[in-house]
């Protein structure tokens, strides 16, 4: 297609990977004009891949700044003075790579000029309305998911949203005046509510495509959880509802009588073709028959190729492959075989993880000590990054020069405790119970609550009915675990629940930070992201440990030095 041929013509371009409509105020010869570049759809198109092939620069920052400054993710011997910054909260070095804002606002101002072009596109009649609608609110919701990302982790920024037309004016963002995080969070839900559409990319769409063997189709963000994820920071009157409404659309964008895209189906007790923690049949008590390879059962999730399963699953990620840039960077970070093995599962995690009970009493998450980490050459190794660059079996590298794996950005998973944790807020307790333990079907069939918190998991043998969330198993559920608890304050107490079952099943995929810092800034308690990061040092005998605790109690240090280096 004519967009592939101009992608790998624009990813050289200084002007698009750059974020400012000039770079230089003598352009070379061999740069193409801003007018040149914007003719038709297909030029849009190149655009817009360009600005994801950009994105994809952010994918270490983002993991590392997420995990390792939370307490599921510790350094190892091998790490850099910056990466144990991050780990001990210390001082922050001005050339640490990990935490300039520069990269996402190179994304940032790729947005602005995007957009600002792609509303000259509009005006010109080059693009068809539905074409610009559908452009243009993909760039918007990714500029306001950046922007979200750079408010958490250094609170007061700056909110730019226009191009920015020389070198000077790029440079000058350092000194640029600066909003609050609430205030920018106001900002990023107007800018989502003004959006001309929050649907996916539409079947037969140019950028819906394939691109080095894998579908387009989940490559773009899914404007409706962004939404759903920024009320739900937000968090004032009826945010909570709005969030779950939001976060329901997607839930049941398969429609009726769809079982099994993200509605987390329960297991495949025969087949075992399903993305559960399951045991060979008849010997569900045997550890050693527990199902673990690349294509069936929970392990899958992080291995599989893109077939129908893997579509139940992922609402969002990006690949990394041999032939375009960038290159995988989570090899490095996290393998000890054909990589430097920088970070790893702190034993916080790890102690989590053993703390649970399966319905089969084995004393430990599945999910915790197989599948998320292992434990290779003697070194606890985070895996959910490796299964496509390690064999399957011996978990040796395939090739040491084909390091290709994925960005996991989102998932039904991440779905359900999202859509759990604004109902609880939203005094809907048994709902959010039900995903977040053993699912619509038993925990009461039929919710009885008004949209969105309306739940049909009943069935009926005569005559037949299967309701459309009939097969819902709940996070711990699909994991096999017995259900949480729930004892005293029923809001905190499931709200609890929910922030450890994140951490259980979506430990290294990017938001432990976040989760931490929203739930803390939602209690106005400090503490409680203080405790989690104290409790792993301590555990990891880190002497610093109540140092960072007492430093983490003031919430004015969860937040980075905006240093533009």
């Amino acid at each position: 297609m004519r967009v592939l041929q101009y992608l790998f013509a624009l990813l050289l371009l200084p002007l698009l990977l750059g974020g400012c409509k000039k770079l230089v105020e003598t352009e070379p010869e061999n740069v193409l004009d801003e007018s040149e570049m914007y003719k038709d759809v297909f030029d849009a198109d190149a655009a817009v891949m360009g600005l994801y092939g950009k994105f994809m620069h952010l994918a270490e920052q983002y993991v590392v700044l997420n995990e390792l400054r939370a307490d599921l993710m510790s350094t190892t011997v091998n790490a850099s003075q910056y990466l144990n910054q991050l780990n001990e909260h210390g001082t922050i070095a001005a050339e640490n790579p990990y935490t300039s804002p520069r990269a996402f606002y190179e994304v940032i101002l790729n947005c602005n000029d995007i957009l600002y072009n792609l509303d000259i596109m509009r005006r010109g009649k080059k693009l068809k309305e539905d074409q610009y609608s559908a452009r243009y609110s993909d760039v918007a919701a990714l500029r306001a998911w950046v922007y979200l990302q750079v408010g958490i982790h250094f609170g007061r920024v700056p909110y730019i949203t226009s191009p920015l037309s020389t070198v000077a004016e790029v440079a000058a963002i350092e000194k640029m005046p600066r909003i609050e995080f609430p205030v920018l969070l106001d900002s990023l839900i107007a800018s989502v509510d003004r959006l001309p559409t929050l649907n996916d990319y539409i079947a037969g769409t140019s950028l819906i495509t394939t691109v080095d063997g894998y579908a387009t189709d989940k490559f773009f963000i899914n404007k409706q959880v962004l939404k759903g994820q920024l009320y739900l920071w937000r968090g004032k009157g009826s945010d909570y509802t709005t969030a779950a409404t939001a976060f329901k659309t997607v839930l049941e964008i398969g429609g009726t009588a769809e079982y099994d895209q993200y509605r987390i189906r329960y297991a495949d007790i025969v087949d075992h073709n399903d993305l559960s923690v399951g045991y060979v049949r008849y010997r569900e008590w045997d550890e050693t028959q527990l199902i673990n390879n690349n294509t069936q059962g929970w392990r899958s999730i992080f291995s599989r190729g893109q077939d129908k399963m893997f579509g139940w699953e992922w609402i969002w990620f990006l690949p990394f492959t041999k032939d375009f840039a960038p290159t995988n960077p989570f090899i490095n970070l996290f393998s000890n075989r054909g990589g430097s093995y920088l970070v790893k599962p702190s034993q916080t995690a790890i102690d989590n993880w053993n703390s649970q009970v399966q319905k089969n009493e084995l004393p430990y998450d599945a999910r915790g000590k197989v599948f998320t980490w292992q434990n290779l050459n003697g070194q606890p190794v985070i895996m959910k990054y490796l299964y496509n660059y390690l064999d399957e079996t011996s978990f040796t590298p395939v090739n040491l020069l084909q390091k290709e794996g994925k960005w996991f950005l989102y998932r039904a998973a991440s779905l359900h405790l999202d859509f759990a944790e604004a109902a609880n807020r939203d005094n809907k307790h048994r709902v959010a119970y039900a995903l977040l333990n053993q699912g619509v079907n038993l925990t009461f069939g039929q919710s009885g609550e008004g949209a969105p918190y309306n739940f049909d998991g009943r069935t009926l043998s005569n005559p037949t009915y299967r309701a459309d969330w009939y097969r819902n198993a709940g996070i711990r559920g699909r994991a096999m675990l017995k259900s949480a608890e729930v004892t005293g304050d029923s809001t905190l107490a499931i709200e609890n629940s929910i922030v450890n079952e994140a951490a259980l099943e979506l430990a290294y995929e990017g938001r432990r930070w976040s989760d931490l810092v929203r739930i803390a800034l939602r209690r106005n308690d400090a503490a409680f992201l203080a405790d989690k990061v104290y409790a792993k040092l301590l555990k990891d005998n880190n002497p610093q440990a109540g140092a960072v605790r007492a430093k983490l109690l003031n919430k004015e240090n969860w937040y980075l030095p905006f240093i533009w280096k």
